[in-house]
C-alpha cells in the first residue's frame, strides 16, 4: 500500500492508477492524515449473489422468534 500527500498524488495522478490498475492500494493524505483510498474498480452489481444472499438469510432466519417480544415494542423503545 502505497501512502501519498495529495500534493504529490495530484502531480503524479497517471503512476498512481496505474499501480492501482495492477492491484495496488493507495491512500491519499492530507497533513498526513488519511483522506481518500484507491482501490481496484471491482465488477458492477452481482443482481444473482445479491439474490442468494437474501435466500441465505432468509432461509437462516426461519424458526428464530423474539422469545414473547413484540416487535413494534421494540421498535417503539428504540426511538426513544
Amino acid at each position: 500500500m502505497t501512502r501519498i500527500g495529495v500534493f504529490e498524488a495530484k502531480n503524479k495522478l497517471t503512476a498512481l492508477l496505474d499501480e492501482v490498475e495492477r492491484g495496488g492500494e493507495v491512500v491519499i493524505t492530507r497533513r498526513a492524515k488519511p483522506v481518500a483510498r484507491m482501490v481496484p474498480a471491482g465488477p458492477g452489481f452481482d443482481r444473482e449473489r445479491a439474490r442468494r444472499a437474501a435466500s441465505g438469510l432468509r432461509q437462516a432466519s426461519r424458526g428464530v422468534t423474539l422469545g414473547g417480544l413484540n416487535l413494534k415494542e421494540l421498535v417503539s423503545e428504540g426511538r426513544r
